[in-house]
């Protein structure tokens, strides 16, 4: 008898699984984005990892610290790289980037706490740094239009040293220390006030004190110009060395009023410049809001740069305005800030 069953086994078809093809086309193609959000977190993850150890770690760390705000550029670019991977492990790893960053960013050092009492005195105190020189008209223009009364200058050469030592600059500030030889190494103290204890830091570049008599009844203040070497890959031991050096004067300074200015060639991101703070002295742009106002390069200041140029003061000295000024021929922004004499 017939029953169709041949037929049936010959008619009916084989159970095909889902095709793979299409998936492992798209993982192919999520792989380079992988890629891209790992290349983008790891040079901003080590000097992260060094920031939260409160170390400046080996070069190129302390370079990459002192644009650690710029960190958040990469890191919503990994971020997005990660979503679009579609890597739970990459997407963590940007997360704590972007929160390590924005952390960090967060202004380093005590609050402006503004005493009742009239003030000694009120001093206006400038830094600027003259790029070998090249900057020095710009620097006689500013000294001639906001009169400050106290200045450090860094990098000042022999056309500077000339320009500082003229009949009208010895008229307006009598009194000086200028030290240093070559264009790098040169530096400059001016002052309307007497100075007495002079002094400086042993280091490769000049960096020379003295105690200005402020006011009306000659109140002590000490300022000390600094300029540390910068951390290249020749200079890191010498960088380091030299901004303990500053801090040991901070520290040292017991009741005398201080006042350190100039170019630190480093940032609050770095741990050497945050133990000088951590002396008690405070950062003048940061009390009044401008912790992250960058002064250095300035071909690219103020939208992109570092704060490297400082004027650091003692407990008893309040800032009460500053303003960072351009001039010509130099890579650095200069620092203008009043401050009372409690």
């Amino acid at each position: 008898m017939y029953t169709g069953e041949d037929d049936h086994l010959t008619t009916s078809q084989p159970v095909r699984e889902p095709a793979r093809v299409p998936q492992r086309r798209r993982a192919r193609h999520r792989r380079p984005l992988a890629w891209c959000a790992g290349l983008l977190l790891l040079p901003i993850s080590l000097p992260l990892v060094a920031r939260g150890l409160d170390t400046d770690g080996p070069a190129p760390l302390p370079q990459l610290l002192a644009f650690l705000p710029w960190f958040l550029i990469p890191g919503w670019l990994a971020l997005l790289c990660a979503v679009l991977a579609r890597q739970p492990l990459l997407l963590a790893w940007a997360l704590a980037a972007l929160g390590a960053t924005a952390w960090y960013i967060q202004p380093y050092g005590s609050e402006q706490i503004i005493p009742e009492e009239p003030p000694l005195a009120q001093v206006r105190v400038l830094t600027a740094n003259l790029e070998f020189g090249n900057a020095t008209g710009g620097l006689l223009d500013v000294l001639r239009r906001e009169r400050p009364h106290l200045v450090s200058v860094q990098e000042c050469d022999h056309r500077c040293a000339s320009a500082l030592e003229s009949q009208e600059l010895r008229e307006a500030y009598p009194y000086r220390l200028i030290t240093g030889g070559s264009a790098a190494q040169g530096s400059a103290l001016l002052s309307v006030y007497p100075l007495k204890d002079e002094r400086e830091i042993p280091a490769t570049l000049s960096m020379p004190s003295a105690v200005a008599e402020v006011g009306p009844n000659a109140t002590p203040v000490r300022i000390q110009v600094a300029h540390p070497m910068p951390p290249r890959l020749d200079s890191m031991t010498a960088w380091n060395a030299e901004l303990a050096a500053l801090g040991k004067v901070a520290a040292d300074r017991g009741d005398t009023r201080t006042v350190i200015a100039g170019d630190f060639n480093s940032s609050q991101d770095h741990a050497t410049f945050r133990a000088i703070l951590d002396t008690g002295l405070r950062d003048s742009a940061r009390l009044l809001g401008h912790s992250r106002t960058p002064t250095w390069p300035a071909l690219t200041a103020p939208p992109l740069g570092a704060q490297i140029d400082h004027i650091l003061v003692s407990e008893t000295l309040t800032p009460i305005s500053s303003q960072f000024l351009d001039l010509p021929d130099t890579d650095h922004r200069a620092l203008l800030v009043d401050v009372k004499v409690y």
